[in-house]
């Protein structure tokens, strides 16, 4: 049994991103770490049933949330999936086991008259100003994943087209259409690191002329929406939150917002339109005199 194998797995036959792939070997590894100290077992092979409902049941002592706990248990569904079709495991000891319920949470997104008050872009802005708001302005038009703007690159960027060439999730490629400000201030951006001698495919880049990292984009989103939200989470996602749900309130089919934001299945964009129905209910709210 070698982890390292399943590793292997994830990156070339299911092309998962960097971040899924941390984040389902590290479960994996947490586990393994338990069944060692709680039950002296090197091999995740010996484990049965009732020892993964034991792991999750621990998870839960320790204050772990319900939505964290399922994440956990379905990547490790995932590895034993893969030992059995690697012929080294017959029965799936996690596949019978079920998760705590969760809550089903909706999207949190920005008040559209929110994102509205910001901007004031000017050219004498320093380099990091006018990349903090290249950010936020390609996040917010195109509802990309922090991952897709960190590996978008200037070949990816079609003037004449006003488009921008996105790969996603499983290397699935898509094409986005944008306004001819989203062309121009990438192409500004372009001209500060050509003045600065900085050669980069990457739009967005560190102070170095390195590739951006996902820290680096998180920290410039979060100091962002806090001046223009109260919403506890300011991450990026939140923009592609915004993205999905202001689009769908001003009349945008949810078929196109689906290969807009390069999801799968439409039932993961369905879940924005109970944003636009809480919209829908607030204005019956104030306006049917016997709401």
């Amino acid at each position: 049994m070698a982890i390292s194998d399943y590793l292997q797995y994830l990156q070339t036959e299911k092309r998962a991103s960097a971040h899924t792939i941390t984040a389902y070997i590290k479960d994996v590894e947490s586990f393994q770490s338990f069944i060692k100290e709680e039950f002296d077992l090197s091999e995740l092979f010996d484990v049965n049933t009732q020892i993964v409902r034991s792991w999750l049941a621990s998870l839960i002592e320790q204050g772990v949330t319900a939505r964290s706990v399922n994440r956990k248990l379905s990547s490790l569904r995932g590895y034993y999936k893969f030992e059995i079709k690697s012929g080294n495991l017959s029965t799936n000891p996690a596949k019978n086991v079920t998760g705590p319920k969760t809550k089903k949470r909706l999207p949190e997104f920005v008040e559209q008259k929110s994102i509205e008050q910001y901007g004031g872009h000017s050219e004498e802005l320093s380099f990091e100003q006018q990349r903090d708001y290249l950010i936020f302005e390609l996040l917010y038009a195109t509802g990309m994943r922090q991952a897709e703007l960190l590996g978008l690159k200037h070949s990816d960027v079609d003037q004449s087209q006003q488009s921008i060439r996105v790969l996603g999730k499983r290397n699935k490629e898509r094409i986005i259409p944008v306004s001819k400000t989203i062309i121009e201030l990438i192409s500004q951006f372009k001209s500060v690191k050509d003045e600065l001698g900085i050669n980069s495919e990457f739009v967005i880049i560190t102070n170095s002329g390195k590739k951006a990292y996902p820290k680096l984009v998180y920290r410039s989103i979060n100091s962002t929406l806090s001046s223009l939200t109260t919403l506890d989470k300011k991450s990026p996602h939140v923009l592609r939150h915004s993205f999905a749900t202001h689009v769908l309130n001003n009349g945008a089919d949810l078929n196109a917002v689906k290969e807009l934001l390069g999801h799968a299945n439409l039932s993961a964009t369905q879940v924005y339109t109970h944003n636009t129905f809480e919209k829908l209910k607030n204005i019956y709210k104030q306006a049917h005199p016997r709401a």
